[in-house]
């Protein structure tokens, strides 16, 4: 399996960090993510699995978030560059879920891995104090 240089990962990087700064997070998902793309959260359901493959999947993933949530800030730190094709970013949400109206703010890391120029898989880890 190939993976991309460091120089390339760290180029992916600053590109998805660059582009969820300006809250463009659908624009990285069509132009930075493999099609192949397996994403991985720390808790699932029956209509949105903890894991999930293809970027058909994740895009409507990032679409269903958009839709439920109604995003007053969102932070994004990094990238942190990790050793060959991987790196990881930091976000920070302040977000009401509108089923609900319940306000959270949230902290979530971020692990990526890039295979020939693209994100090939992320990992989400949560810290969501009082959710």
């Amino acid at each position: 399996m190939a993976t991309a240089a460091p120089t390339a990962t760290a180029a992916v990087a600053e590109e998805l960090a660059d582009l969820c700064r300006a809250g463009q997070n659908l624009e990285a998902i069509s132009k930075l993510y493999s099609p192949n793309i397996v994403s991985i959260e720390p808790v699932g359901s029956p209509d949105m699995p903890a894991e999930m493959r293809g970027i058909d999947a994740i895009r409507k993933k990032n679409e269903w978030w958009y839709a439920n949530n109604e995003i007053h800030s969102v932070e994004a730190n990094g990238p942190f560059i990790g050793h060959g094709d991987q790196f990881a970013m930091n976000y920070t949400w302040d977000v009401t879920a509108k089923q609900t109206g319940k306000r959270i703010k949230m902290t979530e890391m971020a692990l990526y891995t890039v295979q020939n120029g693209k994100i090939a898989r992320e990992q989400f880890f949560y810290h969501t104090p009082g959710a």
